[in-house]
């Protein structure tokens, strides 16, 4: 038997039928009229939200909508935090039909040309990740007669210890390497460019708080030593994120607010050039992963060489991260229950298979379950990021999981 995540607090004290935003998970079912679905609670979102101003009352408040672009999940997350990072113009285009394009800010170090006509042209601000794309990015303003909002994202030379995606302190396709980034500060208000600042990003899905208290330190210490090099202070330094969530047995949920304190008081005490700077912290998943439960129904429950199978019909085409395929090196079970029966004491050891004729279609792995039998809902926790935006939806040719987004 393996161990599975904690289920998230919201979930944790049910001892009945699963109840997600006040319903109970046969209806949401019912409700959307099949199984596979996603249903996103975001009385949750907006918990977190509201957690995160009381931590961080001095911080804009950035949601990165790669974690979850659903549209209606877009609508109901806009007015509630400060600013919405995209990766792509697709991205752009939903982030543009709910908030201004002033509050949006592009990164990403591809971008297309048409990617930039479409970030200029918006009035939203580019993240440039090297001194190509800057040069692109003002012929491309050139042409068009208009002023780019451009800022500089830094490869910093810092990495966030303990994250499960570092992005720093190391050769990268993200971002300026520091010691190169002063230069082309100059070169982009030489320009006449709209200097919007600094992105610096460390690391991603880190759950240790003093890693990110000291990542946030260095961080302000390295937008400093930059703005002193170029001679030109930031409107805005964009802090990245990395706030982690516990998806896996002995994970520990981040202490946003020892993490918040520290913040304070470094800025309190930040260089006199930062004095006028406002900063910002991205989040994508701290904000909806434990909003989202993907529910899935069992076809069948069968034997084979004394292992218990029980085939439920969504799988790694919507849940690509559940599967252990998104970048996990060691495969970990989520969170998972049999929606009918929470509480229940564990019977059997079984594993939990998707539909798909591969043998990485896995959902969970030799996990304890009370009793499952043909038609139970099961339901997987922490799915309200990079699930079905960040899996093989066309694999196989299966149809779509519904999603839900719950009013507030």
């Amino acid at each position: 038997m393996k161990p599975i995540g904690a289920l998230p607090p919201e979930f944790a004290a049910q001892t009945d039928a699963l109840v997600i935003a006040g319903r109970a998970a046969d209806d949401w079912a019912m409700h959307a009229g099949d199984t596979p679905l996603f249903v996103y609670d975001m009385a949750v979102v907006a918990a977190r939200i509201s957690r995160f101003r009381a931590a961080m009352p001095a911080i804009d408040l950035h949601y990165a909508i790669k974690a979850n672009p659903h549209a209606d999940l877009l609508t109901t997350i806009a007015p509630l935090v400060d600013g919405l990072d995209v990766a792509s113009s697709g991205e752009l285009a939903k982030a543009l039909a709910v908030k201004p394009a002033a509050s949006i800010s592009f990164a990403g170090p591809g971008k297309r040309d048409d990617e930039l006509v479409a970030a200029i042209s918006a009035g939203a601000t580019l993240n440039v990740e090297s001194e190509g794309e800057a040069a692109r990015t003002f012929a491309i303003g050139d042409r068009l007669s208009l002023t780019p909002r451009m800022a500089v994202r830094v490869n910093p030379d810092i990495e966030l210890r303990g994250s499960g995606m570092r992005m720093g302190g190391r050769a990268s396709p993200f971002g300026v390497d520091a010691v190169r980034a002063a230069a082309l500060v100059k070169a982009v208000v030489a320009a006449g460019a709209d200097w919007r600042g600094f992105h610096i990003y460390a690391g991603s899905q880190a759950l240790d708080a003093g890693a990110i208290v000291e990542t946030q330190a260095a961080t302000i210490a390295l937008a400093a030593r930059l703005a002193d090099e170029s001679g030109v202070a930031p409107p805005l330094v964009n802090l990245g994120g990395g706030f982690g969530v516990p998806y896996f047995a002995g994970d520990v949920a981040l202490d946003v607010e020892r993490v918040g304190g520290a913040l304070a008081e470094a800025l309190a005490s930040r260089p006199a050039i930062l004095a006028e700077t406002r900063f910002a912290i991205e989040l994508g998943r701290w904000l909806v992963a434990e909003a989202g439960v993907y529910l899935t129904r069992v076809i069948d429950v069968k034997e084979s060489q004394g292992e218990t199978f029980v085939v439920v019909d969504g799988g790694l085409n919507h849940q690509l991260a559940a599967s252990g395929n998104f970048g996990t090196v060691v495969r970990r079970n989520y969170p998972i229950a049999v929606a009918a029966r929470m509480g229940q004491e564990a019977a059997d050891t079984v594993s939990v298979v998707g539909p798909l004729c591969t043998p990485l279609d896995r959902l969970g792995d030799k996990i304890a379950l009370p009793p499952v039998e043909v038609g139970d809902l099961i339901a997987i926790f922490m799915a309200g990021a990079y699930g079905a935006s960040a899996s093989p939806t066309a694999f196989l040719g299966h149809p779509p999981a519904a999603e839900i987004v719950t009013a507030i």
